[in-house]
């Protein structure tokens, strides 16, 4: 049994918030280099090299790369065999809290009827989910709300299938507009319940960029939904072109032979996310 201490959890929940609001991964710069390279129209060329000239300030003078620092999403796969000394929620929470703190991160979280700021960036969403193995690794995602306002989820009956699926997820892309500073990212859950198809939408996003899912048909659905948001002609920040979005994550979970859950779940361009293993 690999015991691992709630400090070291804090530690590195710590360093994983500085990092996404700094350091952009290296597949999301490839994807807005290789988008920049592909654009069609001049304007949004010219916005997609200004994007990546903000990000490379950001990680040189260690600066945000937006003033929105987001809500922070942790997903946390934990190990059967892994014990965590100390109280694991409340070691993701400190972290979270000296993360947004040391990194002069904006306080962005507050309660949803007064609409008093916690002042410390928390509580943060944290999921669990109980993993074979001895290792716990934890996935940081700042949600920012001009995409994460964008989200929707629709119970569409079984009769709709894969094209109302399609349908459905063009159409709140195409919907959002430049709310959620395309190129977006877009994830998308199907199956399970209410709850589960949002889960998914958001978990699709920790996937590497535009690596398709393991599954054939899913992949296809994945590349057939993209190329549909990028015909649509919107383009980065709706300055028209082709690039929309960079890529469309998909996951799927069995659902109710009477129900089509389908979530969307959409990331600006900048598509902030962190990953570390204790």
């Amino acid at each position: 049994m690999r015991i691992i201490s709630g400090e070291k959890v804090t530690a590195a929940v710590r360093e994983l918030a500085m990092a996404a609001a700094c350091d952009l991964e290296p597949d999301i710069l490839e994807a807005l280099v290789a988008a920049r390279d592909r654009e069609s129209s001049e304007l949004s060329r010219n916005v997609l090299e200004l994007l990546l000239n903000n990000t490379d300030i950001a990680s040189r003078e260690k600066l945000p790369v937006c003033q929105d620092t987001g809500i922070a999403v942790v997903f946390v796969e934990l190990g059967r065999e892994v014990t965590v000394d100390g109280d694991l929620l409340a070691a993701v929470e400190e972290g979270v809290r000296q993360g947004y703190k040391d990194g002069f991160l904006r306080n962005s979280v507050c309660d949803p009827l007064t609409r008093i700021n916690t002042n410390d960036n928390t509580p943060a969403v944290v999921n669990l989910e109980l993993v074979a193995g001895d290792r716990l690794t934890l996935r940081f995602l700042p949600k920012g709300c001009g995409s994460e306002n964008m989200s929707a989820l629709a119970m569409l009956p079984p009769s709709a299938g894969k094209r109302g699926i399609i349908r459905y997820v063009v159409e709140r892309v195409v919907a959002a507009g430049s709310n959620p500073c395309p190129p977006v990212t877009v994830g998308v859950g199907v199956g399970g319940t209410f709850e589960k198809a949002a889960y998914l939408a958001k978990k699709a996003l920790c996937r590497p960029l535009g690596q398709p899912h393991s599954r054939r048909d899913a992949a296809d659905l994945e590349a057939e939904i993209l190329a549909e948001i990028n015909e649509q002609g919107s383009g980065v920040h709706g300055f028209g072109g082709n690039n929309t979005a960079l890529a469309v994550h998909l996951e799927l979970f069995p659902t109710h032979i009477a129900s089509l859950p389908v979530a969307v779940n959409i990331q600006c361009h900048a598509h902030r996310h962190k990953e570390l293993t204790l």
